[in-house]
């Protein structure tokens, strides 16, 4: 008889529950969060398990890869279906979900999510610690420029470099401001060597990998958004059509059709946030700073008329990642086309 099992993680215990191919609870229990313990505890209450469910979370990815490993036939579902199915339950405790779970995995209603890759997510660390320092420097520099305007001192525009130089120009001999401001230029400066050490590090991540170089030859997308994107998208042969890719990453307009109803919304948003900001920036580079004409930029520019920036650029940026999607499944580099020529007077 079909077994299904239902895994509701923790930070420390992971709560399991098996159902039979009828529904009904044939074992229960709360072991170790650890890939030993939850194999031990599925052969001996489970042996005949179909399927194996747990939503994402920020262990899903480890405690996945190690089930797969050895052997077992485990699922990744998204966690707001999860929570949709989940919340039908009057009481809410580790039990219920990972009966709710194992409910799930017997009747099929889920969605299946792709795990990254190890490479990928490698990836995705750089990144992420590079934009987290970017940050903290931003905010440190905004607190002392906001300190500096309380005394009537303006910073005004100072690029990376001549930034501490323009402070210590504007504090001169005070000592109050010396010991105010001192410590947080002197944290900035640290922050500064090691962004530029993680920056030269995603450089080189992005020089070593082949597909990252090939979506670097669109205008507009530099070493950082392809190799957002390329740590994002993994493996562009799940979707079934390149458009997905633009759904797949928020950049589609929600739809609400009811009846007589039927209304466009903005953008869906529901996709990594870094990629979608990566593709609007690129987007606007594209169609501000890119001198060479194309037919992406031709098109972009005609829709800006009609349309206005903001829009045009999200539109842009949900057709570069479609055209990065193409570019990486067919092996291509951009194709740049011939301006064409204008009519005689």
């Amino acid at each position: 008889m079909s077994e299904y099992v239902g895994l509701d993680v923790s930070m420390k215990e992971t709560s399991i529950c098996v159902v039979d191919e009828a529904g009904r609870v044939v074992g229960e229990g709360k072991v170790a969060t650890s890939v030993e313990a939850i194999t031990a505890f599925v052969a001996a209450r489970a042996p005949a398990a179909v399927r194996i469910g747990l939503e994402t979370g920020s262990l899903s990815g480890w405690l996945w890869r190690g089930l797969v490993r050895v052997g077992l036939p485990a699922v990744l579902i998204d966690a707001r279906h999860a929570h949709a199915g989940l919340k039908l339950q009057l009481n809410k405790t580790d039990r219920k979900d990972a009966q709710g779970l194992a409910q799930i995995m017997r009747t099929g209603w889920y969605r299946s999510v792709e795990v990254r890759s190890p490479e990928s997510q490698e990836a995705r660390q750089l990144l992420a610690g590079r934009a987290l320092l970017v940050s903290q420097r931003v905010d440190l520099e905004n607190q002392v420029r906001g300190h500096l305007k309380g005394y009537g001192l303006l910073i005004g525009r100072a690029g990376q470099a001549g930034f501490a130089r323009r402070v210590l120009e504007l504090i001169g001999d005070e000592p109050a401001l010396h010991a105010a401001i001192g410590p947080l230029l002197a944290v900035r400066e640290v922050l500064r060597r090691q962004i530029a050490a993680l920056h030269k590090a995603v450089l080189a991540t992005a020089q070593r990998d082949p597909v990252v170089r090939r979506l670097m030859t669109l205008p507009g997308v530099g070493a950082i958004t392809a190799l957002t994107f390329r740590a994002t998208i993994d493996d562009p042969g799940r979707f079934g059509n390149a458009r997905a890719v633009g759904a797949y990453l928020g950049l589609t307009p929600r739809r609400h059709a009811s009846g007589e109803i039927d209304r466009m919304g903005r953008i869906s948003k529901c996709g990594d946030r870094a990629t979608r900001t990566r593709l609007y920036q690129a987007a606007h580079v594209l169609m501000s700073r890119v001198t060479k004409w194309s037919a992406l930029k031709a098109w972009a520019l005609r829709l800006k008329k009609r349309a206005g920036h903001k829009k045009a650029a999200v539109a842009l940026a949900r057709k570069i990642a479609v055209v990065l999607t193409r570019m990486w499944r067919d092996g291509t580099t951009f194709r740049w086309t011939k301006q064409p020529r204008q009519a005689a007077a």
